[in-house]
């Protein structure tokens, strides 16, 4: 089977998908008349950020005196693997939650910048579709800065953004923790 045989969908997800998840991405392509393939990309979490973040937490600047926290290559390294494993864990949730509805999923963990490695398989797969599941980011969206106003930006291909562990009813009739409304 090639290619222009099958509806081809790439999705970007931050974080693993539910079983319900995936039965709501799957539920999207029901009644197609050709079998959807689904490529799913997980981006590594930034170790480095990860680190900063941490570290930006344990200070409290001229509030109170923050502890000398030292860190060494040792210790980002193991951030780093860390990042990495769970990376790789959760695409392997989220394939193996996708093909439990009886998907076709295959997927790679990335260490590109998101939205450059969702145009590239895009791209590569000459697929139809994108569709990338995020937690909301209210002030990221309200500015356009959040991968899915850059992906609309950047691919040539219709794009949907759907919040994960939120179902339709609650996306589109606010009622969930997606954005509200200001």
């Amino acid at each position: 089977m090639t290619d222009f045989e099958k509806y081809n969908v790439v999705l970007l997800v931050e974080q693993a998908l539910t079983e319900a998840d995936a039965a709501q991405v799957r539920s999207l392509h029901d009644g197609l008349d050709q079998p959807v393939d689904y490529y799913v990309i997980q981006p590594i979490e930034d170790a480095a950020a990860r680190v900063e973040a941490a570290l930006g937490s344990l200070s409290a600047g001229e509030f109170a005196a923050a502890p000398m926290v030292v860190m060494n290559d040792v210790d980002l390294e193991e951030v780093r693997r860390d990042c990495t494993d769970r990376s790789n864990k959760a695409l392997d949730e989220t394939v193996a939650h996708l093909s439990k509805t009886g998907a076709h999923a295959t997927g790679c963990v990335t260490s590109k910048p998101p939205i450059d490695a969702l145009a590239d398989a895009v791209q590569e797969r000459d697929a139809q579709e994108a569709i990338i599941l995020t937690r909301p980011h209210v002030v990221a969206e309200f500015f356009h800065v959040d991968w899915t106003s850059r992906a609309r930006r950047r691919i040539g291909v219709p794009v949907l953004h759907l919040l994960e562990h939120e179902n339709f009813d609650e996306q589109a009739g606010n009622s969930g923790e997606g954005i509200s409304g200001f």
